[in-house]
């Protein structure tokens, strides 16, 4: 698979995903995603995706505090 901006070759591997909602910061660790060696940049497939949706959302419902650090393969059913 080629980079979308660069055309470089991608790698799996796994990456921090930060969301700011309001008043409280979400970071999810060790989310699988695609990074190209050439330019660094990442994506995600379209079920982790909807995996981190689905996260973010839970957390949004059930936190009150400011900042929440989860684990992606703890969170993943």
């Amino acid at each position: 698979m080629k980079c979308f901006f660069c055309k470089g070759e991608l790698e799996k591997a796994t990456t921090t995903h930060v969301v700011t909602l309001n008043n409280c910061i979400i970071i999810i660790k060790n989310v699988p995603c695609l990074r190209c060696k050439q330019c660094g940049e990442e994506s995600y497939s379209n079920d982790v995706a909807m995996q981190l949706e689905r996260i973010v959302k839970a957390v949004k419902q059930a936190v009150t505090t400011e900042i929440a650090v989860l684990e992606y393969s703890q969170n993943v059913a």
